[in-house]
C-alpha cells in the first residue's frame, strides 16, 4: 500500500518541490493551500496528487480537507507542516501589530491546527500512528536582523515539535523538525540581491537548490516509526548561519 502525506503550503516553493519529490517516489500526496489554481496545477500533473484548498488558520476547513484525504487514502501517514509567511526586515518598534498577529496566526496557530487535526486522525486510524514534520528554520536558533515576528514564530515551532514528539509516544506518532536555511524559492530570492546583515551592511548570501530540502523531508518521512529525525538542519553550506551575529 502506498504511503500518504499531506503538505501544507503545497502550491509553491518548498511545499511544491517536496510534493513533486514524494509523488515521484510513489507516495499519495495531498497539497494544501489557499490558492486553488496552484494546487490544481500540481494535482493535474500527477495521478496520485490531491488538491486540498483550505486556510490553515480555519480549523473547520482543515478538518474537512484532512478528513477527505483520510477517506480517499484510508490512512494518513505523514503531515509536513510547511505553510508559513515572513515580513520585511524591521526592528521591533517598526512592526505593525496587525502584521505580527497575521504572521503568528499562520505560522504558529496554523501549524498547531494542522498538527491537532492530523494527530487526531493518526491516533484514531488502524494501524495507529504516523509522523508529523514541522518546518522550522535556522531562525529557530538564531535571528536575522529585523526578524522579531518570524524568529518568534519559529522558536514556537520548536516548542510545538518537542511537545508533539512527547505526547505522540503513546500513540506511535513521531514528530520531527526540519530547519532550513537559504533554499532558493520566491521567498528567498532576495538573498541573491542582498539582505541586511547583523553589522548593518547589505550582502548577497549563498543559496541552495530547494530540491535539497525536499529530499531531506523524504528521508525523514521514509524512516520506520521506530526511528525519528528529531531535528535536521539543511542549509546553503556557506551562508552566514554558523557565527551569525
Amino acid at each position: 500500500m502506498s504511503q500518504s502525506i499531506i503538505i501544507t503550503g503545497g502550491g509553491r516553493g518548498i511545499g511544491k518541490a517536496t510534493a513533486e519529490v514524494f509523488l515521484n517516489a510513489g507516495w499519495h500526496v495531498g497539497v494544501v493551500g489557499r490558492t486553488a489554481s496552484a494546487l490544481q496545477d500540481v494535482a493535474d500533473s500527477h495521478e496520485n496528487a490531491l488538491a486540498m484548498p483550505c486556510d490553515v488558520t480555519d480549523e473547520a476547513s482543515v478538518a474537512d480537507a484532512f478528513g477527505k484525504a483520510a477517506e480517499t487514502w484510508g490512512h494518513v501517514d505523514v503531515l509536513f507542516n510547511n505553510a508559513g509567511v515572513s515580513l520585511g526586515a524591521a526592528t521591533v518598534d517598526e512592526i505593525d501589530v496587525a502584521d505580527w498577529r497575521n504572521l503568528i496566526d499562520i505560522n504558529v496557530t496554523g501549524s498547531f491546527i494542522c498538527a491537532k487535526v492530523a494527530f487526531g486522525l493518526m491516533r484514531a486510524q488502524d494501524p495507529q500512528g504516523g509522523r508529523i514534520i514541522n518546518n522550522g528554520s535556522v531562525s529557530a536558533y538564531v535571528p536575522r536582523y529585523g526578524s522579531a515576528a518570524y524568529t518568534t514564530s519559529k522558536h514556537a515551532i520548536t516548542g510545538l515539535t518537542r511537545s508533539i514528539s512527547l505526547d505522540g509516544r503513546a500513540f506511535n506518532i513521531a514528530c520531527g523538525q526540519i530547519d532550513i536555511g537559504n533554499a532558493l524559492t520566491d521567498m528567498a530570492a532576495k538573498m541573491t540581491k542582498g539582505v541586511p546583515q547583523a553589522d548593518g551592511s547589505i550582502a548577497v548570501e549563498p543559496v541552495m537548490d530547494v530540491s535539497n530540502v525536499a529530499k531531506s523531508v523524504l528521508h525523514m518521512a521514509s524512516l520506520p516509526l521506530e526511528a525519528n529525525v528529531q531535528f535536521m538542519t539543511v542549509m546553503a553550506s556557506a551562508m552566514p548561519y554558523i557565527g551569525r551575529g
